[in-house]
This record gives structure tokens, C-alpha cells and sequence, in this order.
């Protein structure tokens, strides 16, 4: 009889009914997301970093190479793999999969990396290569098809990350710091501060809206300067609400918090915004970064289109 168990790092391993180890079960991590959006950068950094990543692996045989890596007797400890989308029958084969790794407990993420169609368009012409999906039409038409396909996996991911804007080093840099900690935290969280006249941010769970607070922009004295200077911050919550609005939506936040770490999500991005990203949403960021911090919560800040002006 097979039994299963708990060791003393929280790592599962299975038994063969005399208390001996016999199988420890893998951490896995599931890469997709759009084409072009940096996949093969990230499961390089994966590599890197330990990981025994396998490339465009059918979703189907998942399971599979779970099984493997628990056979390796802790040789293959975390696996990456990489799947592909090439027509709806991959959902089906990836939900099966999915909930055969559910019920056999498996620790497993779902990394979707994302980008917006400007990036990828641009991407996939300086490699002169066609879109896999656009067949005889052009390359907005398969990022098109592309992204209804994997609109439901993104909903259902652990982490999205935006690469846009990103260079290879910044999308290496944002692995590294999700995955290169040997224990995993139970809730991390990216506080962004953003302005709406750049765009919301693609990959944010909760948005979080400052234009209700004056703006410093006005202020002659403190326009040069951002959230971040002292005099700045101090404008922003000497105004009327501000305090109170930190104070009802960090309580908020840790009723929301309480509930992902039930769910057993993992990530979270809270993007704050007012008109430029430079004064009310930076401060606004990083008292909420505190709180979060205070909280339990492992929190990195980051602050999206601060200098753009």
C-alpha cells in the first residue's frame, strides 16, 4: 500500500508502507502565455536557476514527468514545462492534467507571460518569422486567435508577468526574484504604481485609483519631485481621506490576502494609479507596500512610469 506523507522542509514523498522514503514529489511550474512574449527566456532562467525544464511538452503527458522526476530519488526536485497552444483540444488534455497533478497533490504554478500586440508584432518582425497561428493571414490575426485561446489559462494563472516594455535582463531580473528563493512565501505581492495616461497595467489583479487626492503636479514647489521625496508624500496624506482611504484599503487587502492564500494563489499585483504615476500613486504605493509588509505579506514595489515626464 501507497501511502503518502509530509517531510520536515513540507516536501510530499510517498511510502511504501514501512516508513522508508520512496518518492518525493516534484514542485512544478507551468510556462505559457502568448508567442513571442518571452517563454524560452523564461524557461532559460528556470535552467539556471535548477530547474529541469523540458520544452513544448504535450499537456497530456504532464503527469507523466511528474512521475519521472518522483522516481529520481530527489534528483529532479523542480520541473518547468513548457507547453504550447496549437488548437482547443490542448485545454481539454491540460485541464485532465491539471486535476490528475490536484489529486495527487502535486505543488504546481502557472507562470503566463504576457505582452501587448504592439510588442509582439514588433518582435516577430525583427526575426522576420510568421505568427505559428496566422496560416495565410497576417501576424495580428494569430496573435489574435492566440489570445482567445489562452484567455481562460490566463485567467487561471498564478503569476502573469507583462514583458512589453521589458529587455531579456528586466524579464530575467523578475524570475529571479519569484523564483530563486529556496522557500516559497505563501502570498507575494508587487505593489505598481502606474499613470493612466500611459496605460493600465496589463497584468494587474487589483487596480487602485488616486486621482481623488489633489495632485502635487500643481504644487510649483513639488513638481519637480515624485512620490518618493518626503515633502511630496507628506502633501499627499495631509490630504482630506487619504489616510482613511490607506487605512479601509489595507483592511481590505488583508481580507483579500487571507482568501488567495486559501486558494493556494501565490502572486498578486496591486497596481496604483493617478494622472502621471509620479506623485500620488508612488506614495500611495509605498505606505501600501508597508502595510502589505506588515501584514506578512513578501512585497516588492514597483514603480512603472515614474521619470516618463
Amino acid at each position: 500500500m501507497i501511502m503518502s506523507e509530509t517531510d520536515g522542509d513540507g516536501a510530499q514523498v510517498s511510502t511504501g508502507g514501512t516508513g522508508e522514503p520512496a518518492e518525493a514529489i516534484p514542485e512544478l511550474v507551468i510556462i505559457s502565455g502568448m508567442s513571442g512574449a518571452g517563454r524560452s527566456t523564461a524557461a532559460k532562467c528556470l535552467e539556471d536557476l535548477g530547474w529541469f525544464v523540458v520544452d513544448n511538452l504535450p499537456p497530456a503527458l504532464i503527469p507523466t514527468m511528474v512521475d519521472l522526476g518522483a522516481r529520481s530519488q530527489g534528483n529532479v526536485a523542480r520541473i518547468a514545462v513548457v507547453v504550447d497552444v496549437r488548437g482547443r483540444r490542448f485545454f481539454d488534455n491540460l485541464r485532465e492534467s491539471l486535476a490528475d497533478l490536484d489529486a495527487k497533490g502535486v505543488q504546481r504554478r502557472v507562470l503566463f507571460l504576457e505582452a501587448s500586440d504592439d510588442a509582439l508584432v514588433r518582435r516577430f518582425e525583427s526575426v522576420r518569422r510568421p505568427h505559428p497561428l496566422q496560416d495565410d493571414g497576417r501576424i495580428v490575426d494569430g496573435i489574435a486567435l492566440e489570445r482567445d485561446l489562452l484567455r481562460e489559462l490566463r485567467g487561471n494563472a498564478d503569476l502573469v508577468i507583462d514583458t512589453s516594455g521589458l529587455n531579456v535582463h528586466e524579464l530575467r531580473a523578475k524570475m529571479d526574484a519569484q523564483f530563486a528563493g529556496e522557500e516559497e512565501p505563501e502570498l507575494r505581492a508587487t505593489v505598481m504604481s502606474f499613470g493612466y495616461k500611459y496605460g493600465l497595467p496589463v497584468d494587474a489583479d487589483l487596480v487602485v485609483d488616486c486621482r481623488f487626492l489633489p495632485n502635487p503636479h500643481w504644487v510649483p514647489e513639488l513638481r519637480p519631485y515624485t512620490g518618493l521625496n518626503d515633502e511630496v508624500a507628506t502633501y499627499v496624506f495631509n490630504q482630506p481621506g487619504a489616510k482613511e482611504f490607506l487605512d479601509r484599503y489595507a483592511e481590505i487587502l488583508h481580507i483579500i490576502a487571507a482568501g488567495y492564500r486559501r486558494e493556494g494563489k501565490r502572486y498578486v499585483t496591486i497596481a496604483v494609479g493617478c494622472t502621471g504615476g509620479k506623485h500620488r500613486s508612488v506614495a500611495m504605493s509605498e505606505r501600501l507596500a508597508r502595510r502589505l509588509s506588515s501584514d506578512g505579506v513578501e512585497t516588492v514595489v514597483v514603480h512603472r512610469d515614474m521619470g516618463r515626464e
